[in-house]
């Protein structure tokens, strides 16, 4: 393998493995609380509008239309992929050909498939929250986040 493959897995690994446990390089000082009020207390930030966020929300009211045509299509797959299988049962012997168009649908159903995941549940889709009394877009964060607010757990919403 050459090295500035290696070097971008390693490095990929490593952006994945900070951003999932939430490691950062210079954490800052965490919001001081009450020792009373911890347990009824969440952090919240303002959301930033973005392009992803928009656009995620514009396609909310399509998505159980994109769940029925993705299902539609893995089961044209699964069709597909047992029609090839019963002609090479049929005739005794593996036929390579035979495989190519099922092994096409199913490369482009899984792309399509992480594409629209990926524009559909943005990061900001399972934190956003509403605010009672507090306008705007909030998303939930640590007490350490830049921006963050404590804010009372019975007023955040999803």
């Amino acid at each position: 393998m050459k090295p500035t493959m290696l070097f971008a897995i390693v490095a990929l690994v490593a952006i994945i493995l900070a951003s999932s446990f939430g490691l950062q390089l210079a954490p800052n000082e965490p919001i001081a609380i009450a020792p009373d009020m911890v347990a009824n207390v969440l952090y919240v930030c303002p959301g930033a509008s973005v392009f992803w966020d928009g656009f995620s929300t514009a396609l909310q009211p399509f998505t159980r239309y994109l769940i029925i045509a993705l299902f539609f299509v893995i089961m044209l797959l699964l069709f597909s992929w047992g029609w090839a299988l019963y002609q090479n049962l049929l005739s005794d012997s593996f036929k390579r050909d035979s495989f190519k168009k099922p092994w096409q649908l199913t490369k482009l159903t899984f792309w399509a498939a992480v594409i629209v995941a990926i524009f559909v549940m943005t990061p900001n889709y399972f934190r956003s929250v509403h605010v009672d009394g507090a306008p705007g877009e909030w998303v939930l964060c640590d007490s350490n986040t830049p921006g963050a607010r404590a804010v009372r757990a019975d007023a955040v919403h999803r």
